[in-house]
């Protein structure tokens, strides 16, 4: 029988709220809310600890794992700019990229040949329905809106931005990106194949800062898990961060500690070992 999962002495005992990207952390491949992580779930809840989901995904596509877990907490979606009641539906917090921008950061990516998503009102439009489109949505599950110009045809502030694209060649574009919009948005890779734009400022720390705010809780008292480059400013901002074994290189070099990866469901191993160890 494997031995029961242990802590390093480090890993503080006074723990409010756990905060979690979604996925590769919480969930693996399989993109399934296993049963011993719903569990542990439960517990920690049971045992007075707050579980937050801090995810880049749309709301629509993170709900039903807040609701499978039975979090009733603020969630927070697309790399921080909303956060939303998983409940109601209600935007508690929105912050998109302004219009002008949004249509200026379109024509520039399409320009280097790239495609783009475009989130409004949690909803996903795309020019055409490419393979790279329909791939994104395969994997979050979501329909696809084809609208032909996308530049032209926005016409409110979209949540945020995403292109789908080879990781080399993605490299190329996110060094040019971050020079052209320097101050004006924040590039972040949540995979290798996904370069997401969202207004400056606004990352999953900001969003996890303002749940903090309206909630009541310090970040002295959260712990934080991640594994991707998105995930950084997640880590920075909790008090304790944790990151999967497998995470990307700059959460490895911020991390307090590594925990198993999601495929093991290291996280809520991380819950089990905290809840032994507290009075």
């Amino acid at each position: 029988m494997a031995r029961p999962y242990r802590l390093p002495e480090s890993f503080p005992l006074d723990v409010e709220v756990v905060a979690c990207d979604l996925d590769r952390t919480l969930i693996a491949e399989d993109v399934e809310l296993r049963v011993r992580t719903r569990t542990a779930i439960a517990s920690a809840r049971a045992a007075g600890i707050r579980v937050l989901i801090v995810t880049g995904r749309m709301f629509r596509s993170a709900r039903p794992y807040a609701l499978a877990a039975g979090i009733d907490d603020p969630l927070v979606c697309y790399q921080g700019a909303a956060v939303v009641d998983p409940g109601t539906g209600e935007f508690l917090r929105h912050e998109p990229i302004p219009l002008e921008l949004a249509r200026e950061t379109i024509a520039f990516v399409e320009s280097e040949g790239f495609s783009l998503n475009a989130y409004v009102d949690d909803e996903l439009y795309v020019a055409r329905a490419s393979p790279e489109a329909k791939r994104y949505a395969g994997f979050q599950q979501l329909p696809v809106h084809e609208v032909g110009d996308l530049g032209a045809w926005l016409d409110a502030p979209p949540t945020k931005l995403v292109t789908v694209g080879e990781p080399e060649a993605l490299d190329v574009l996110e060094v040019e990106m971050k020079a052209r919009f320097d101050g004006l948005l924040h590039v972040s890779r949540s995979l290798p194949i996904f370069l997401e734009f969202s207004r400056t400022g606004v990352t999953k720390g900001s969003g996890l800062a303002f749940v903090a705010d309206r909630l009541g809780f310090a970040y002295e008292r959260t712990v934080a898990f991640g594994d991707g480059e998105n995930d950084v400013e997640l880590l920075e901002w909790a008090g304790y961060a944790v990151a999967v074994e497998d995470a990307h290189e700059r959460l490895l070099g911020l991390a307090d500690h590594l925990c198993p990866p999601a495929e093991e469901e290291g996280v809520a191993q991380v819950i089990e070992a905290l809840l032994r160890r507290r009075p």
